[in-house]
């Protein structure tokens, strides 16, 4: 699921919360591309670590307040979990720790 994909869980105002850290975070990676090619595999660990930052930060906030909708946390959880494992797969074929 794509971070478009989540926002669409959401309504209200948690859907500000996100739109404007999501344009905070576009704001900061505005400089001049870090890597040319846009399906590299540094490119897409970095789209996941902004994507998993993201969700956290919106599973904090929807923690925060009262009413509370279970249910989306628990798949936002999921959600952040699952991006975790691809994070590490991810760092390992980029890095692996045991010699080739």
């Amino acid at each position: 699921m794509r971070r478009s994909a989540w926002f669409c869980l959401l309504g209200g105002s948690s859907q500000d919360v996100l739109s404007n850290e999501h344009a905070t975070r576009q704001s900061a990676f505005a400089s001049p591309p870090l890597d040319s090619n846009l399906h590299s595999l540094s490119r897409q660990l970095i789209e996941l670590r902004i994507e998993h930052a993201d969700l956290d930060a919106t599973i904090d906030r929807l923690a925060e307040g009262s009413p509370q909708d279970e249910l989306l946390l628990r798949r936002l959880k999921k959600r952040r979990l699952a991006l975790r494992d691809q994070i590490a797969r991810l760092e390992n074929v980029l890095d692996p720790r045991e010699p080739a």
